[in-house]
């Protein structure tokens, strides 16, 4: 009985964790909200999603996070911040579809590289990538596609309400 409420229990969680989206440590594996670390290069390998979070981690008394316009990122410029995060240890939430620009507001740290431009996505759409062979040549197309859950018209918060509300009851049932 109690092997079945943990497997309940994991199920649960794990569909919280994809409704809520992924946590992103600015800069990992290899670095962190630094001068050494390459932004551009981090950011390529990530597709960033609405209900993520980025996690910058830095010395607070060397460094900070300002979230500025493309205007503030393109001239380093945060003036005018969008926010401030000066702990150290700072969780943004991704929660709107766009470009979410970032800079060290620290003197001379985002003319040395230090700022990152998150291009954020929608979780209902993604782009797919067909390819068909003719003879020795191979043609490839991309194209956007809706996930299966917004093709049906369904919300992901509704899905995690769902599977939420079947754990709960599956529990009361083995209790």
């Amino acid at each position: 009985m109690e092997t079945k409420a943990l497997i309940l229990i994991t199920v649960a969680m794990t569909m919280l964790g994809m409704a809520l989206g992924a946590s992103h440590t600015v800069g990992a594996p290899h670095g962190s909200w630094d001068l050494q670390t390459n932004y551009s290069q981090w950011v390529s390998r990530i597709r960033f999603t609405t209900g993520d979070e980025l996690k910058f981690q830095y010395s607070a008394a060397v460094h900070n996070v300002v979230e500025v316009s493309k205007t503030g990122y393109d001239s380093c410029n945060g003036s005018s911040p969008i926010a401030t995060f000066p702990s150290g240890n700072d969780v943004v939430p991704l929660a709107t579809v766009g470009t979410h620009y970032f800079i060290c507001g620290v003197s001379r740290h985002c003319d040395a590289g230090m700022k990152v431009e998150v291009n954020v996505k929608s979780k209902e759409v993604r782009t797919v990538q067909r390819c068909r062979r003719r003879g020795n040549r191979r043609r490839c197309q991309s194209e956007t596609v809706l996930s299966s859950a917004a093709a049906a018209g369904v919300d992901q918060s509704t899905v995690a309400r769902l599977g939420l509300i079947v754990v709960a009851a599956g529990l009361t049932l083995f209790f």
